[in-house]
Order: C-alpha cells, then sequence, then structure tokens
C-alpha cells in the first residue's frame, strides 16, 4: 500500500535563536509573509512551476504586502524598512520558491534601487510609487549572450542623439523581462557604461521570453532587443557611470540571494525531517537510523552558520558599515550549502524525492539557476581571493 502524503505545518529551523534579534517589526514582517506563503503560494506553486508561469496575483499581494522596493525611503510610497527586514523577506519567500524572491529582488534591488540612486527627482516620483505598488514592473537589462561574468566586455551602445540616445544592442537571461513594465539598460555611451529607463511600448524594443528552462519555471525569462531604440533625455539616469552602477545594483541582489537562498534550504530540512520520521524501513522510521541522522545534523549545522553570517552581514549593512567582498562571501556560502542540502534531503526522500509531491527537486533545480546567477561561484571566490591578495586575476593575459 501507497503511504499517504501529509503535508505538516512548516517549522523554521532556529537552533540558535537567530529570530530573537529582530526588532518587533521584523518579526510582524516574516510572520506576514511567511504566512502568506503558507496560503498562497505552497498550495499553487507546484502548478506555476509546472506549467512555467508566475502568478498575477502574486505581485499585487507582494505590493499590498509593501516587501517591493521596501528599503526605499517613504517618500516614494516604499516601506523605508531596514536591509535586515529585506533579508528576513527573501528568507521567507524562498522558502516558496526562488522564482518568488527573483521577483522581488530584481524589482527592488535591479530595478527600483537604480532610479533612486541614480536617476533624477522627476524619475523617481514618475516611477518608483507605481513599482512599490506591482503596478509598474522593472527588469534589469546587463547581460548579454556574450558577455555574463565579465559584463565590462558588453557590446550595447547608445550614441548621443538631438533630444536624447539611440540604443542598439541585445541582453540574456533577464528576469520578468516579458511582462516588465520599464527595463534598466546598460549601455556603452561614447565607451563608458551608462544607465537607460527603457519602456516596453518604445520602438524598436522586444522581450521575448525564454522557453525550455527546467530551473526557475515560476519565473520569466527573457531576451532583450534593441534595434535603433530612441530613448528620451528624461529617461537617462545621470547618475550612473562606468560598472560602478550596475555592481551597486547587483550587490543588493546579492545580499537578497544570501539570506533567501536559507529559504530554500530551511524548506528542504523541514521536509527531509518530516518524511524521515514518517518513512518506515525494516520496522522503524529511517529516522532512526546513524546515516540519516547525521545527514540532519550537518543539515542543521550549515543551515545555522549560514543563518548567523546573514543576519551579522545584514546589521552591518544596516549600519552601512560593509563593503562588497562581504556580500560575496555570504551570497557563495549559502547557496552552496543550500544546494548540497537540497541534493541531500533528496536522497533522504529516495525516489520520492523527485517527485512534485515533495518540494526537493524544485528547489534543487532552481538553486543551480541561483548559484550561476548575480555572481557565479567561481566569480564571487576570485573577488574573494582578490580581497585577499591584491591581485586582480580576471582580466590576466593567457
Amino acid at each position: 500500500m501507497v503511504q499517504e502524503v501529509i503535508q505538516m505545518p512548516y517549522e523554521a529551523l532556529d537552533f540558535y535563536d537567530i529570530d530573537r534579534m529582530l526588532t518587533e517589526e521584523e518579526i510582524m514582517l516574516r510572520d506576514m509573509v511567511r504566512d502568506w506563503v503558507d496560503e498562497k503560494v505552497i498550495p499553487n506553486i507546484e502548478d506555476a512551476y509546472n506549467g512555467g508561469y508566475f502568478p498575477d496575483e502574486w505581485i499585487r499581494d507582494l505590493g499590498e504586502m509593501g516587501v517591493l522596493g521596501m528599503v526605499i525611503p517613504e517618500d516614494y510610497g516604499c516601506a523605508g524598512m531596514s536591509y535586515t527586514a529585506y533579508g528576513v523577506v527573501c528568507r521567507e519567500l524562498e522558502r516558496g520558491d526562488s522564482g518568488l524572491r527573483s521577483f522581488c529582488s530584481v524589482q527592488g534591488s535591479l530595478s527600483m534601487h537604480p532610479i533612486h540612486k541614480f536617476g533624477t527627482e522627476e524619475q523617481k516620483q514618475k516611477y518608483l510609487p507605481g513599482m512599490a505598488t506591482g503596478e509598474i514592473i522593472g527588469c534589469f537589462g546587463l547581460t548579454e549572450p556574450d558577455y555574463g561574468s565579465n559584463p565590462g566586455g558588453m557590446v550595447t551602445k547608445a550614441e548621443k542623439v538631438e533630444g536624447g540616445y539611440i540604443l542598439n544592442g541585445a541582453k540574456m537571461w533577464i528576469t520578468n523581462g516579458t511582462i516588465a513594465d520599464l527595463a534598466i539598460v546598460w549601455a556603452k555611451l561614447d565607451g563608458v557604461i551608462r544607465g537607460f529607463i527603457v519602456e516596453k511600448d518604445d520602438e524598436g524594443f522586444t522581450a521575448p521570453e525564454q522557453k525550455g528552462k527546467h530551473s526557475l519555471r515560476a519565473s520569466v525569462t527573457s531576451e532583450l532587443v534593441l534595434q535603433d531604440v530612441f530613448v528620451p533625455e528624461d529617461r537617462y539616469l545621470p547618475g550612473a557611470k562606468g560598472l560602478g552602477g550596475p555592481f551597486s545594483c547587483l550587490n543588493r541582489a546579492r545580499y537578497g540571494i544570501a539570506w533567501g537562498s536559507l529559504g530554500s534550504a530551511q524548506a528542504c530540512f523541514d521536509a527531509a525531517k518530516n518524511y524521515a520520521m514518517d518513512r518506515i524501513q525494516f520496522d522503524h522510521p529511517i529516522a532512526a537510523y546513524q546515516l540519516i541522522q547525521m545527514k540532519l545534523a550537518t543539515m542543521l549545522r550549515e543551515i545555522t552558520k549560514g543563518q548567523l553570517l546573514a543576519y551579522h552581514l545584514g546589521r552591518r549593512v544596516d549600519e552601512d558599515d560593509w563593503f562588497p567582498e562581504m556580500v560575496s562571501l555570504a551570497k557563495m556560502n549559502n547557496v552552496d550549502i543550500a544546494l548540497e542540502i537540497a541534493r541531500v534531503a533528496r536522497d533522504i526522500h529516495g525516489a520520492n524525492g523527485v517527485t512534485d509531491e515533495y518540494p526537493i527537486m524544485r528547489h534543487m533545480n532552481n538553486l543551480e539557476s541561483v548559484k550561476t546567477y548575480e555572481g557565479t561561484h567561481d566569480i564571487h571566490n576570485l573577488i574573494l581571493a582578490r580581497h585577499i591578495t591584491g591581485i586582480q586575476s580576471f582580466t590576466r593575459k593567457l
């Protein structure tokens, strides 16, 4: 007889009671998002993943909860909350699915942040309030077909013309691209990287969706194609110059990933623990056997270390006492351990782990993309090595 799958209530692993260091406001936000994920996301995520779509109603809900661009000041219709609070939200969202956290991350860190940091006051007033509610969706165009880890080699170009600029080029692997109302596009103007706001109805601009993904299926991934796209002067981001512009955005997105990946890890741990307690083999639950106990203990250890890393980083960012290599370490470490935990959890589930009755394989597949985007695992290792040695290895001549 096939054993019935019973979904147990989620119990968040917090072995060192780290959440007790959160403020009352941060805890209320955590509980609100956690409850929403339980009620709206978990029952529907497998259908969205298998169907390859991102539900529109989730966008409205995220806006109503105030988590889109939530660290931007209230002057622009945003929540004006701490980066630690943003990290907690990313963790709770990614427990539902990496695609959900990706949407929130791209909207806030990669689309709203550059407008707030590099844009004019008119641009902020025009776009940010609508983006905070989810009425205006943004995307971030940096990666190109031939330039991923080396964004400085981009070939997308902007040419100054009367009244604005003409953009030509293509971007790849762009989250939200097809559904976005605007794109933050990075292009070289006289050889220097600059930022532009491209709107979806601009003539010559298209954003075809990229299909055939085995990962992040409940997320819209697109190509951006720019063929003689005219961008008026009032949609040029005057404060961004060079790679520092897009890197400022990426560091904030990477920060969210450092927290978010822990949500996937905690979801896999929770599922593996419950399964091991219920699965009977040789007249005992498999949780009674030493090999399984060792795997669960290892998961707990790595998640706890990742939580301490993320929390400390969050408070440092809140105090504006951080540097980019700190984010690289947290992103690299926490995604790495989350992916390994997903694989071990799949092993504990046996063949059941590959079915959509359990969240394991979906999280594992998603984390393969999360390990790659916003800086690959290897690139972040090189960033840390450069910090240690002072030697730049990216541009060595072979």
